[in-house]
């Protein structure tokens, strides 16, 4: 495969910076509504290396905002589905898929096999996330994790800011206080959005890895997803977001 369909990116960047992303490794772990989306934008904009992450399948559920929920797909695992179309994105991207959930307990694992230069954290679930970024942070790795999307429908109030400065968000103030009782009070870059969310987008739910369930606009996660891309882009760039 040719290089030509990254003339534009190079046209933008230059080849000197075309290379470090080319030359770059970077981890996502979950490939929901946000994962899927960063991991496609990481892909698209040259980086080399990847690895993607994610243990669940494509639900009817799923299809109002996930990249890989469309109704051909349903019951297949977003893994492999998101593997082939990074593939076929870039056919010469060194790509690993890991099938599974990641737990706390095998986190550090998965961390120091990597060497990556950039850990993108779209996990739903708070203890594993929680563990995701403080074993990254053991391992002096950059990681941007993105907080909730749901209930939120306004994109310009997103914004991009160290976890100490983050506010007005249920899923950061439970992780800036559970990162807290580790020692952890910043170095993390997050993706959030300070909208107040209408008690009547949220719904109490009986599943395994949530407690409530939180209603959903199609363009929010992709946005937050394309965030955190940026994030890692401007990172292995050395340019400030």
């Amino acid at each position: 495969m040719s290089e030509d369909w990254l003339s534009r990116t190079e046209l933008l960047l230059g080849k000197e910076e075309l290379s470090k992303l080319r030359n770059a490794n970077v981890l996502v772990v979950g490939l929901g509504g946000v994962g899927a989306y960063a991991a496609e934008q990481i892909c698209r904009s040259g980086v080399g290396s990847m690895t993607i992450v994610d243990g669940d399948h494509v639900e009817e559920s799923n299809i109002n905002r996930q990249l890989p929920a469309i109704q051909s797909n349903l019951g297949k695992d977003k893994a492999a589905i998101m593997g082939e179309r990074l593939l076929d994105i870039n056919p010469n991207l060194n790509l690993k898929i890991i099938n599974e959930y990641l737990h706390k307990e095998s986190m550090n694992d998965i961390l120091q096999i990597g060497n990556y230069d950039y850990v993108v954290d779209a996990i739903d679930t708070l203890a594993p996330k929680i563990s995701l970024i403080y074993h990254s942070l053991q391992n002096n790795l950059n990681v941007v994790s993105a907080m909730g999307a749901g209930g939120k429908i306004d994109p310009s109030k997103i914004k991009i800011a160290d976890i100490s400065q983050s506010y007005n968000c249920k899923l950061a103030r439970m992780l800036r206080k559970r990162l807290h009782k580790i020692g952890v009070y910043e170095g993390v870059q997050v993706v959030f959005s300070p909208e107040d969310i209408s008690k009547d987008a949220v719904v109490l739910s009986e599943s395994q890895n949530k407690r409530s369930n939180v209603g959903t606009i199609s363009y929010m996660p992709p946005l937050f997803g394309c965030f955190c891309a940026s994030v890692v882009v401007n990172g292995l760039l050395e340019r400030k977001n």
